[in-house]
């Protein structure tokens, strides 16, 4: 008796000890990719996931911090990850979401179309998912999207060529080289088409001279948004198209491209009292283009406001949760192939030298140290 008095008390200093233990928390990660995971109440509340395509840009960085800030002052816990523009790693990481029991997934898709079976995954376990930014295509398993009105940002483009140039003045002919987006990026269409609203009409009339003859999607497009991809094209158009002639202007549709075709031109002469640069492009305000316009390299960027974007793809994912109406502006443009996905369109404008500060500054997305440095 005595023996098994000391087991049954022995039994329950150890369940006592276990019951006692500490709930710890912190990081997980998915294959190839990086993982934060935070919580921010007790036990039992949300969880969303938030799939992010690479920390290689800052832009995404930024995306990604500020979804997971306004998910937490609604008391939601998140997990987000970044991919490193690796597709399987992404796929993994979503499905890695899916079987922890996150209740609805937030994605910026690397490949827009290399989704379709594991949203399926999604769907079978009741989980909504949210298209930020990019569009994902092929399925019809996204509820809603979330982005900026992409066509505009195009046509912002070619406007402020149209403007730099005097094109609607009649002047002209200028020669200008064409860039675009990631061909596995629905966006970049939009940006690609958007832009040629405005710059078609002065090809066709000869005010603009294509010298390459790349005018095509195709012939402009730019894997992953590679930097070094278009720094690599430029070089060649520059070295089998100006040798004796100069180029006016180069329609670039986003900041890391700009980085890239700025080095090519600095690299034969351009940037220079006898040689400036041409205008040039870009897209997303990002730091190094941002001080770049201010030294007077790339002359343009279309600025995002990434922190908008975030509230809105929030403001989406609690309504879906809470059972509220969710909010759009636009039910008619983004169809991926198998339905259109009901999408909020965010407004973006164009930024130069002029206006920097104002739209940049002022409205606290850097400071001016930051800029100065």
């Amino acid at each position: 008796m005595k023996k098994v008095v000391s087991l049954l008390l022995a039994s329950a200093l150890v369940l006592g000890m276990v019951g006692c233990s500490p709930k710890t928390s912190g990081t997980s990660g998915a294959a190839g990719g990086t993982s934060t995971e935070t919580s921010t109440k007790k036990d039992g509340q949300k969880t969303i996931g938030i799939a992010m395509p690479t920390k290689s840009s800052q832009r995404w960085i930024d995306d990604g911090n500020n979804v997971v800030k306004e998910l937490e002052k609604l008391g939601y816990k998140t997990d987000l990850q970044y991919a490193e523009d690796v597709v399987e790693n992404q796929v993994s990481q979503i499905e890695n979401m899916i079987t922890k029991g996150v209740n609805l997934l937030i994605i910026a898709s690397i490949d827009g179309e290399a989704l379709s079976d594991v949203l399926q995954k999604a769907k079978d376990a009741n989980i909504p998912v949210i298209s930020y930014d990019r569009l994902i295509k092929k399925t019809p398993n996204v509820d809603y999207y979330a982005t900026f009105d992409n066509f505009k940002v195009g046509v912002l483009q070619g406007e402020y060529i149209e403007k730099a140039l005097g094109l609607k003045e009649g002047k002209g002919p200028f020669n200008i080289e064409l860039f675009a987006g990631s061909p596995d990026d629905n966006n970049a269409y939009f940006f690609f088409d958007g832009a040629m609203s405005v710059l078609k009409p002065y090809i066709e009339s000869g005010k603009l001279v294509v010298k390459s003859g790349q005018t095509k999607f195709e012939q402009a497009a730019t894997l992953r948004w590679d930097g070094a991809t278009a720094q690599a094209r430029m070089d060649n158009l520059l070295s089998k198209n100006y040798a004796t002639e100069k180029i006016h202007a180069v329609l670039s549709p986003y900041d890391g491209i700009s980085i890239g075709i700025i080095s090519s031109l600095k690299g034969v002469g351009y940037g220079t009292p006898n040689q400036p640069m041409p205008i040039v492009t870009g897209q997303d305000a990002e730091l190094p283009s941002v001080k770049s316009i201010i030294k007077g390299e790339q002359t343009q960027t279309v600025f995002k406001d990434t922190r908008e974007l975030a509230k809105r793809a929030v403001q989406m994912a609690d309504a879906i949760l809470t059972g509220k109406k969710v909010e759009v502006n636009d039910e008619k443009t983004y169809n991926n192939g198998v339905k259109v996905v009901p999408s909020y369109l965010c407004q973006p404008v164009s930024v130069d030298k002029t206006n920097y500060e104002k739209e940049l500054v002022e409205t606290g997305y850097y400071t001016k140290d930051k800029l100065a440095n």
